[in-house]
């Protein structure tokens, strides 16, 4: 920015101008004095923006190997793996694995460089190069933390917990920052091991719940739900019950593990029983409404979901339950106000569409039905890409 004054002018005017990298001065206009605050507000918010600008282009451009080799050709082995993480760290993991190719046939001798080289591989998805790049790093250095870290998560991502699990409990207290919490990996691991206590244990550590308490036997319970291990959720979430009746979350728990097996008169009992506990929580009226859905009885499902609303505006579950609750109870016109509403917050939820491609039909608009019907289809389609060749 450089502004100064012209000497044909009269001095109420000035000339402004402004620095453009290479290019020299640009030429504004004579301003008047009416109007000089704002050009300078103008002109300042041009140069910041212009600088803005450069910096962020030049922190988007990825490193090239050139780049690498001309900087970083006397740069400490620190620096050099440094900079290798900031460009896998800024999403240039492809660049830094060229570098390291580099570096490797140039025979350069880095400590730590074997991990880093793990970590582009993970990075890229390659997580069979990504392995066995840990594993070296390991036999390289056995105190290396992070190594034994990422080669159990890795582990775990191919479908091998029981290899992971010896990598991930020496480091389960570890405190560092990485590509996920120890703890949680082990405790996914551990279920899949069918090792259910241990997981127990390790949700605890990392919620710092007592590992016997009544939390840690809930949390575990979720987890489990979460990977489809019905029974042992179920014991789990009882088991909470039995420790503290008045566990928040908990009676809502098992209602929802009896709407998995469409047990709906034990999750409606559940979850009637989590409203008089947790009469705040949103989503206890949202998954009782869908019990009583489920169960035919609509004039309760309404008056839930509504509830459920109205402690949830912004959640789209209420209204599409409420669409198809007044389907059911032919109020096509209700049905389809809760399902426009519902499109409006959420227009790729091909279910809604279905659903007020129903309520225009009961209505008698079929050119507005087939065309909420055409996008259901045709979201649905985008979300189970193996439909399109299932026939």
């Amino acid at each position: 920015m450089n502004l100064r004054w012209e000497e044909n002018i009269p001095p109420t005017y000035f000339f402004a101008y402004i620095i453009i990298g290479p290019e020299g001065f640009l030429k504004v206009m004579a301003v008047p004095p009416i109007m000089r605050a704002r050009w300078l507000v103008t002109l300042l918010a041009a140069s910041l923006c212009a600088a803005a600008q450069a910096q962020s282009t030049s922190a988007d451009t990825p490193p090239n190997t050139a780049t690498y080799s001309a900087t970083n050709s006397a740069a400490s082995p620190a620096a050099i793996l440094h900079e290798l993480t900031q460009s896998i760290n800024t999403g240039h993991a492809e660049a830094a694995l060229a570098r390291i190719k580099q570096l490797e046939a140039d025979h350069t001798a880095i400590p730590g460089l074997t991990r880093v080289k793990g970590l582009a591989l993970y990075a890229t998805e390659n997580l069979q190069a990504a392995d066995a790049a840990f594993a070296a790093a390991l036999k390289e250095d056995p105190t290396d933390t992070e190594s034994a870290q990422m080669r159990g998560l890795t582990l775990f991502r191919l479908g091998r917990p029981a290899d992971a699990i010896p990598l991930l409990e020496p480091s389960r207290s570890k405190t560092e920052n990485g590509k996920a919490d120890p703890n949680y990996v082990l405790g996914l691991c551990y279920m899949d091991a069918r090792r259910y206590d241990d997981a127990r244990h390790a949700f605890a550590e990392q919620y710092s719940f007592p590992p016997d308490g009544a939390a840690a036997y809930l949390v575990t319970a979720r987890m489990l739900l979460r990977r489809e291990f019905i029974p042992v959720s179920q014991q789990f979430a009882q088991k909470a019950i039995d420790l503290d009746p008045n566990l928040p979350m908990a009676h809502e728990l098992l209602g929802e593990i009896a709407l998995v097996g469409n047990h709906l008169d034990e999750a409606i009992t559940q979850l009637e029983a989590e409203r008089q506990h947790n009469p705040l929580e949103g989503s206890v009226y949202d998954r009782l409404g869908d019990a009583y859905v489920r169960a035919g009885k609509y004039d309760e499902a309404q008056r839930s979901l509504q509830e459920a609303i109205l402690l949830e505006p912004n959640s789209t579950g209420p209204y599409i339950l409420l669409g198809k609750t007044m389907l059911k109870k032919s109020d096509p016109l209700a049905a389809a106000t809760y399902l426009e509403h519902a499109v409006q917050m959420d227009p790729a939820n091909y279910m809604t569409h279905s659903l007020l491609g129903q309520a225009y039909r009961a209505m008698g608009r079929p050119e507005n039905a087939s065309r909420e019907t055409a996008t259901a289809e045709k979201l649905q389609s985008a979300s189970n890409p193996e439909t399109k060749n299932s026939h």
